[in-house]
């Protein structure tokens, strides 16, 4: 079969790999419809995440045709089509029974590794370094499927792909992000990058009662985005100074709620930008935490700051005392997204959202390498690129 694999920073091939198979009893072989490139994807082709080999199957965003099931898979037969959680989770152990899936104790057979540097292991990923499993992911044409009886979704017929492939991650992110700020009626929410999770934190805010949401990045077409399809205010923080504009649009008091959906590559001009690049290229820092300084200086007293980007390791000049002096609330952590399968399926089919709407591009599986070159550079105003196996043409 076929698969886009990692060779080495900004090398992505697609090729000939061993065909996917059952393994465990509970696994599932899926044929890849759809699958998508995530702004996490990124962060492994830019090469900031340690623990990838050479030859790994990337993508964790994905979704299909069941072809085999293992012999405890009961709620599952071949020809479901299903979506797949980016987590893979037992749906036994402690944390899984709390519904907190990408917690789970039992689906990282390299948890030792993640323990090392995080003092616990989170749950095994699709497509997502030997440090969190080491699984292959579902930029292919087939999937095994681990716990395919707790990781999956049946999709109904009639409902196209690109409505509900999303619910395998950005769309469950953003929307847990959401969820953390604990949204009341009158609430204004401040949301760091437009990119694909953002939009949908944006979106989400909105669904979830919030009477403002702010949006910050500084690409045209993403804040237009934002603007058109979720009703955003926005600030282009290249043309006005963050902090000042919400302070200004918020009566001096400051959102009620910040969403940094930006993570560990934000982009900063200034010296401060400068000064995280430069540390992040000879590994001193791991990240570029410049947009979780702004959204705890930003945040009103007492509210929440909300973390759906992704950071890999170790940081400085975080603004601690004004975390710990304004009561602020933290809440983070990748993506419970088994939780929200059944309730954001309902909402796209009750018309409260069309998860299609962040697609600019689709390209065949083997166009990988292109797609993955467009969205690193924002190309053709690119916010989300959807690969195809099997699609011959390209739109």
């Amino acid at each position: 079969m076929k698969a886009n694999c990692w060779y080495g920073k900004h090398d992505v091939q697609v090729t000939q790999v061993p065909d996917a198979k059952i393994i465990n009893r509970r696994d599932a072989v899926v044929k890849v419809t759809s699958t998508a490139i995530c702004g996490s994807d990124l962060h492994l082709y830019n090469g900031f995440i340690p623990t990838m080999e050479k030859g790994d199957i990337l993508g964790h965003e994905f979704m299909g045709e069941v072809v085999e099931v293992g012999p405890e898979v009961k709620n599952l037969r071949s020809g479901d089509r299903v979506v797949v959680g980016f987590p893979i989770s037992c749906g036994n152990c402690f944390f899984c029974q709390k519904q907190m899936f990408s917690l789970c104790e039992n689906s990282n057979p390299n948890a030792w590794i993640a323990q090392k540097l995080m003092g616990h292991s989170p749950a095994g990923l699709f497509g997502y370094t030997h440090m969190l499993g080491g699984f292959a992911g579902g930029q292919a044409e087939y999937v095994r499927v681990p716990f395919a009886d707790v990781g999956t979704i049946k999709i109904p017929d009639g409902i196209d792909d690109e409505k509900v492939l999303f619910l395998s991650d950005i769309f469950p992110t953003g929307y847990m992000a959401a969820e953390s700020c604990n949204i009341q009626p009158g609430d204004t929410i401040a949301v760091w990058g437009c990119g694909p999770v953002g939009q949908f934190a944006i979106a989400s805010a909105r669904l979830l009662g919030a009477e403002r949401v702010i949006a910050i990045d500084r690409f045209p077409e993403r804040l237009r985005m934002a603007r058109s399809k979720s009703g955003a205010e926005t600030i282009n923080y290249e043309e006005a100074d963050v902090y000042e504009t919400l302070m200004d649009m918020t009566g001096g008091l400051g959102p009620d709620a910040c969403i940094d959906a930006v993570g560990m590559e934000a982009h900063m001009p200034g010296l401060l930008g400068a000064y995280d690049r430069v540390k992040q290229a000879i590994m001193i820092e791991t990240d570029r935490p410049a947009v979780l300084r702004q959204v705890i200086l930003a945040c009103r007293k007492g509210g929440t700051v909300s973390i759906p980007g992704v950071y890999g390791g170790f940081d400085d000049k975080i603004p601690l005392g004004a975390l710990m002096n304004k009561a602020l609330t933290i809440k983070t952590g990748q993506t419970h997204v088994q939780r929200y399968f059944r309730p954001l399926l309902e909402r796209i089919q009750k018309g409260d959202i069309d998860p299609s709407f962040v697609v600019t591009h689709r390209l065949a599986l083997e166009a990988a390498p292109e797609g993955y070159e467009m969205f690193l550079n924002k190309q053709d105003e690119c916010i989300k690129v959807v690969l195809k196996p099997g699609m011959t043409t390209y739109h």
